[in-house]
């Protein structure tokens, strides 16, 4: 089959971060959708739904309801920590992943592992917490220091793990965390995502109740003042403002099944501006908002605003990309396995029939965990607000000296043999890249998915499988040393 990219695919990673399932960046390509298995049996491929989530919300939270969380919590932990092997933990220092170390320190029968990420810019940096909790569960605790120059010189190597184009860099932290983690011996971790969508911890699922109450006054000055609350940790150069504060209100009708997601996924597209004229008019008419549409299920709208919210998060982010691009392929490119308590099935089923406010309380998140959680934790880390996960964009390969591969990536003559991004559109983006002026989030995501197409394109289209395969032998013949006699 001729190897060949996918105009669709593509156009989906350039709206959603991923391509939905079964479509992939990849011609000819298919992936299995999540709740679904597939048989082939005498040349014939079936494929069988097997489970389908639903939103069935109660209108009050049960009595009982902390009794449950808690028989839950401890129940999928207690399953993922079975292994013939020491099992670990991923601890960002944030509610989910402490909630998961803790629990797994009091069933491990051995001292746990941990394994954290720092950032030397202290916007990014959780260490403080991060050792709090260590320091509580009594773990063995190791961290992957992220310095200068240290995530543009593993991004070829985690693009060629993701196998698709990335819009963040997000994911090479965690492709040097599982190395250390590979390192320390280490082969299985515990990691506490899937909770935010669970419990609604993102400032999307904020962001959707602050746009509805904008909504309800459109005159009103002060009501989208309260994005600016939301989003404190963006600094000036994020260009907040009015005109930024009235992009969230205007994104969307409330009546669009996508309402809550429309100002991600429009920002996002802002990287079509970079397409050239034939890539454009090889992507046609597909429209993936307006398929993503037609794929909702049946009862969708009759869901709250919150649960719609919390189903787009899933199927098109949680899914693809925090699951696949940016926790299996990067723990598995080192050979260890991520397990996901917070994604058993039947603690997602209680979560997702909890009233809304159980979870989300006006701008406080995951209400019914915290409450739970602190017979658990320091007050400090139970109480702690959402801090989200990010990882220098721009800054990772225009501060200090610049990588060889990305100049000879984003040189025009490059970019015009790949045929996707136009060269002078990209010049400009990648002037005010290397002069420090592309500090807004759109301008940062299309230069991480510029390059990771650029370096995602060359592994996988240009260079011929033979030679691929010959490396990798050659690295494994390397890596494995000389024989030794039996």
């Amino acid at each position: 089959m001729e190897r060949a990219l996918d105009p669709e695919g593509l156009d989906e990673v350039f709206t959603f971060w991923a391509a939905r399932p079964p479509r992939t960046p990849f011609r000819g390509i298919r992936a299995l959708e999540p709740g679904c298995c597939a048989r082939w049996r005498e040349g014939r491929l079936t494929i069988r739904r097997y489970y389908a989530f639903d939103f069935a919300e109660v209108a009050t939270e049960p009595a009982q309801a902390l009794e449950a969380l808690d028989e839950l919590v401890c129940s999928a932990v207690a399953l993922r920590m079975r292994a013939d092997v020491p099992v670990g933990g991923y601890l960002s220092g944030g509610l989910d992943s402490s909630v998961v170390c803790a629990l797994a320190a009091q069933a491990s029968p051995y001292d746990l592992r941990t394994f954290s990420v720092t950032f030397e810019d202290p916007r990014l940096d959780e260490s403080v917490f991060q050792q709090t909790v260590a320091a509580a569960v009594q773990s063995r605790h190791a961290v992957q220091r992220i310095g200068d120059g240290d995530i543009a010189q593993a991004f070829p190597d985690v693009v060629r793990h993701a196998e698709t184009p990335l819009l963040r860099t997000g994911p090479a932290p965690l492709y040097l965390l599982s190395r250390l983690t590979r390192e320390r011996g280490i082969k299985v971790v515990l990691t506490g995502e899937g909770s935010d969508e669970v419990f609604l911890g993102y400032n999307l699922f904020k962001e959707t109740l602050v746009r509805l109450f904008c909504l309800r006054q459109p005159d009103s000055r002060w009501r989208p003042r309260l994005f600016d609350r939301l989003y404190g940790y963006l600094g000036p150069e994020a260009g907040k403002g009015d005109f930024w504060r009235r992009y969230f209100v205007s994104a969307g009708s409330p009546d669009d099944p996508l309402f809550s997601h429309l100002p991600r996924f429009r920002l996002t597209a802002r990287i079509r501006d970079f397409y050239t004229a034939a890539f454009r008019a090889g992507v046609g008419g597909f429209d993936p908002l307006a398929e993503l549409r037609e794929a909702l299920p049946p009862r969708f709208m009759r869901w709250s605003p919150l649960s719609r919210a919390a189903y787009l998060e899933i199927v098109t982010l949680l899914s693809p990309y925090l699951l696949a691009a940016q926790g299996d392929r990067m723990a598995m490119a080192h050979g260890v396995e991520a397990r996901v308590p917070f994604l058993d099935h039947r603690l997602f089923e209680f979560a997702a029939a909890l009233p809304s406010r159980s979870k989300l309380q006006g701008l406080r998140e995951k209400q019914i965990l915290r409450r739970w959680a602190a017979r658990l934790l320091p007050p400090d880390v139970a109480s702690r607000p959402k801090q989200p996960y990010r990882a220098p964009d721009v800054p990772a390969f225009f501060s200090g000296r610049e990588p060889e591969y990305v100049s000879e990536l984003l040189d025009t003559a490059s970019l015009g043999r790949i045929g996707i991004f136009n060269p002078q559109a990209v010049a400009g983006l990648v002037r005010r890249c290397r002069s420090g002026l592309a500090r807004r989030v759109g301008e940062n995501q299309a230069l991480v998915a510029i390059l990771s197409t650029a370096l995602w394109h060359r592994e996988f289209l240009e260079a011929p499988a033979r030679e691929r395969a010959s490396a990798f032998s050659e690295a494994a013949r390397a890596a494995a040393g000389p024989p030794v006699a039996a």
